[in-house]
Formats: structure tokens, C-alpha cells, sequence
């Protein structure tokens, strides 16, 4: 089974490369940020706990996050693998999914780091918030997205080399052609 972790820096292209990758290979998306969402369009308890850290452009707290993935996980049947989308974003993170997946008898397979530059990050953040409507996609709130990102998530790349489980992709340029560099990473093809 394949548990890829897509990875990257608020609008690196994770949630498109995530539905592409899905297409291709029948695997289950988990995106945490869908699934915090919908949390939050549903008025959950979770939902308003976490719609406090995200309008203030914070992560939600670990506990939360695992507990989600873990039931997430589990309702899917059959299944020939997920991607973690949006998650892990801290070391922290990242050890409590190997320990959740562990207990599943799973690993993670391949992190897949999406690396694009910050100024096409602003750019494409800000039209997917004209776009879209998102609120957390202003000007202001990207900016200590990026800076979370820098400080907490970065991070993550020293520590999925050390697991041998990185891998790098140009999360810019064509879509088509960062699909191929990613089915090949998934499927070790050079």
C-alpha cells in the first residue's frame, strides 16, 4: 500500500497534484484542509477550535490533526493507498504519523516535496482567494502562512531525508510536466 506525504509551501500545487495523483493511480486523498473545512462549515466543535488558529493563520494542534487522519484512515476499505495532503507540517507531526501508521502495520512510502518559488506562492495565493472566496487567502494572512511554513514545516524536508523517504519536484512550470516528475518519483521510475 502507498502512503505519500505531498508537501509544500501554501499554494505549491499540493491539493491539484494530490487530485491528478488520485486519478492516476486510484489512491484516497486525505486533505487536512478539506477535511478542517468542512469541520468548520458543519459548525463542529472541532471546527470552531480550529477555525480560531486558522483565521489567525496558525496551525491546528497535533492531537486534533492525528486523531482526524487516524478515523480518516480507517474508513477507507480496500484501499491502495493515500495521499496526506497538508499533513504532517511539523517533526512532531511527522513522528506521530509514523507511529499512527505503524500501528497499522504501514509506513509512509515517499514524501513528495513541491518546491515553488515564494513570489509565484503570493501570486497564485491571492487569485485563488479571488477565485475562490477563501478568506485565509489574503495578502496579509499568507504572509504568516509563509513565515509558518518557513519556521515550523521546512523543517520536515531534513527529516524525510534522514528517513530516505524525500524526494524533491519543481513544483513550477507545466502541470502536465510536474505530474509526470511526480508519478515517476511514486513509481521509481528516473
Amino acid at each position: 500500500m502507498l502512503n505519500i506525504v505531498i508537501f509544500g509551501a501554501p499554494g505549491s500545487g499540493k491539493g491539484t497534484q494530490s487530485e491528478r495523483i488520485v486519478e492516476r493511480l486510484g489512491l484516497n486523498h486525505i486533505s487536512t484542509g478539506d477535511v478542517l473545512r468542512a469541520e468548520i462549515k458543519n459548525g463542529t466543535e472541532l471546527g470552531k477550535t480550529a477555525k480560531g488558529f486558522i483565521d489567525q493563520g496558525l496551525l491546528v494542534p497535533d492531537k486534533l490533526m492525528i486523531d482526524i487522519l487516524a478515523s480518516v484512515l480507517d474508513s477507507f476499505k480496500d484501499s491502495k493507498g493515500v495521499i496526506f495532503d497538508g499533513f504532517p507540517r511539523t517533526v512532531a507531526q511527522a513522528e506521530e504519523l509514523k507511529k499512527m501508521l505503524a500501528a497499522r502495520g504501514r509506513e509512509v512510502s515517499i514524501m513528495l516535496d513541491l518546491d515553488v518559488p515564494e513570489e509565484e506562492l503570493m501570486k497564485r495565493l491571492i487569485r485563488r482567494g479571488q477565485d475562490s472566496g477563501r478568506a485565509d487567502d489574503n495578502e496579509e494572512t499568507i504572509k504568516k502562512r509563509l513565515s509558518v511554513y518557513h519556521t515550523q514545516t521546512s523543517p520536515l524536508i531534513e527529516w524525510y531525508k534522514n528517513e530516505r523517504k524525500y524526494f524533491h519536484i519543481e513544483g513550477h512550470g507545466r502541470l502536465k510536466e510536474i505530474t509526470e516528475q511526480i508519478i515517476d518519483a511514486i513509481t521509481g521510475r528516473k
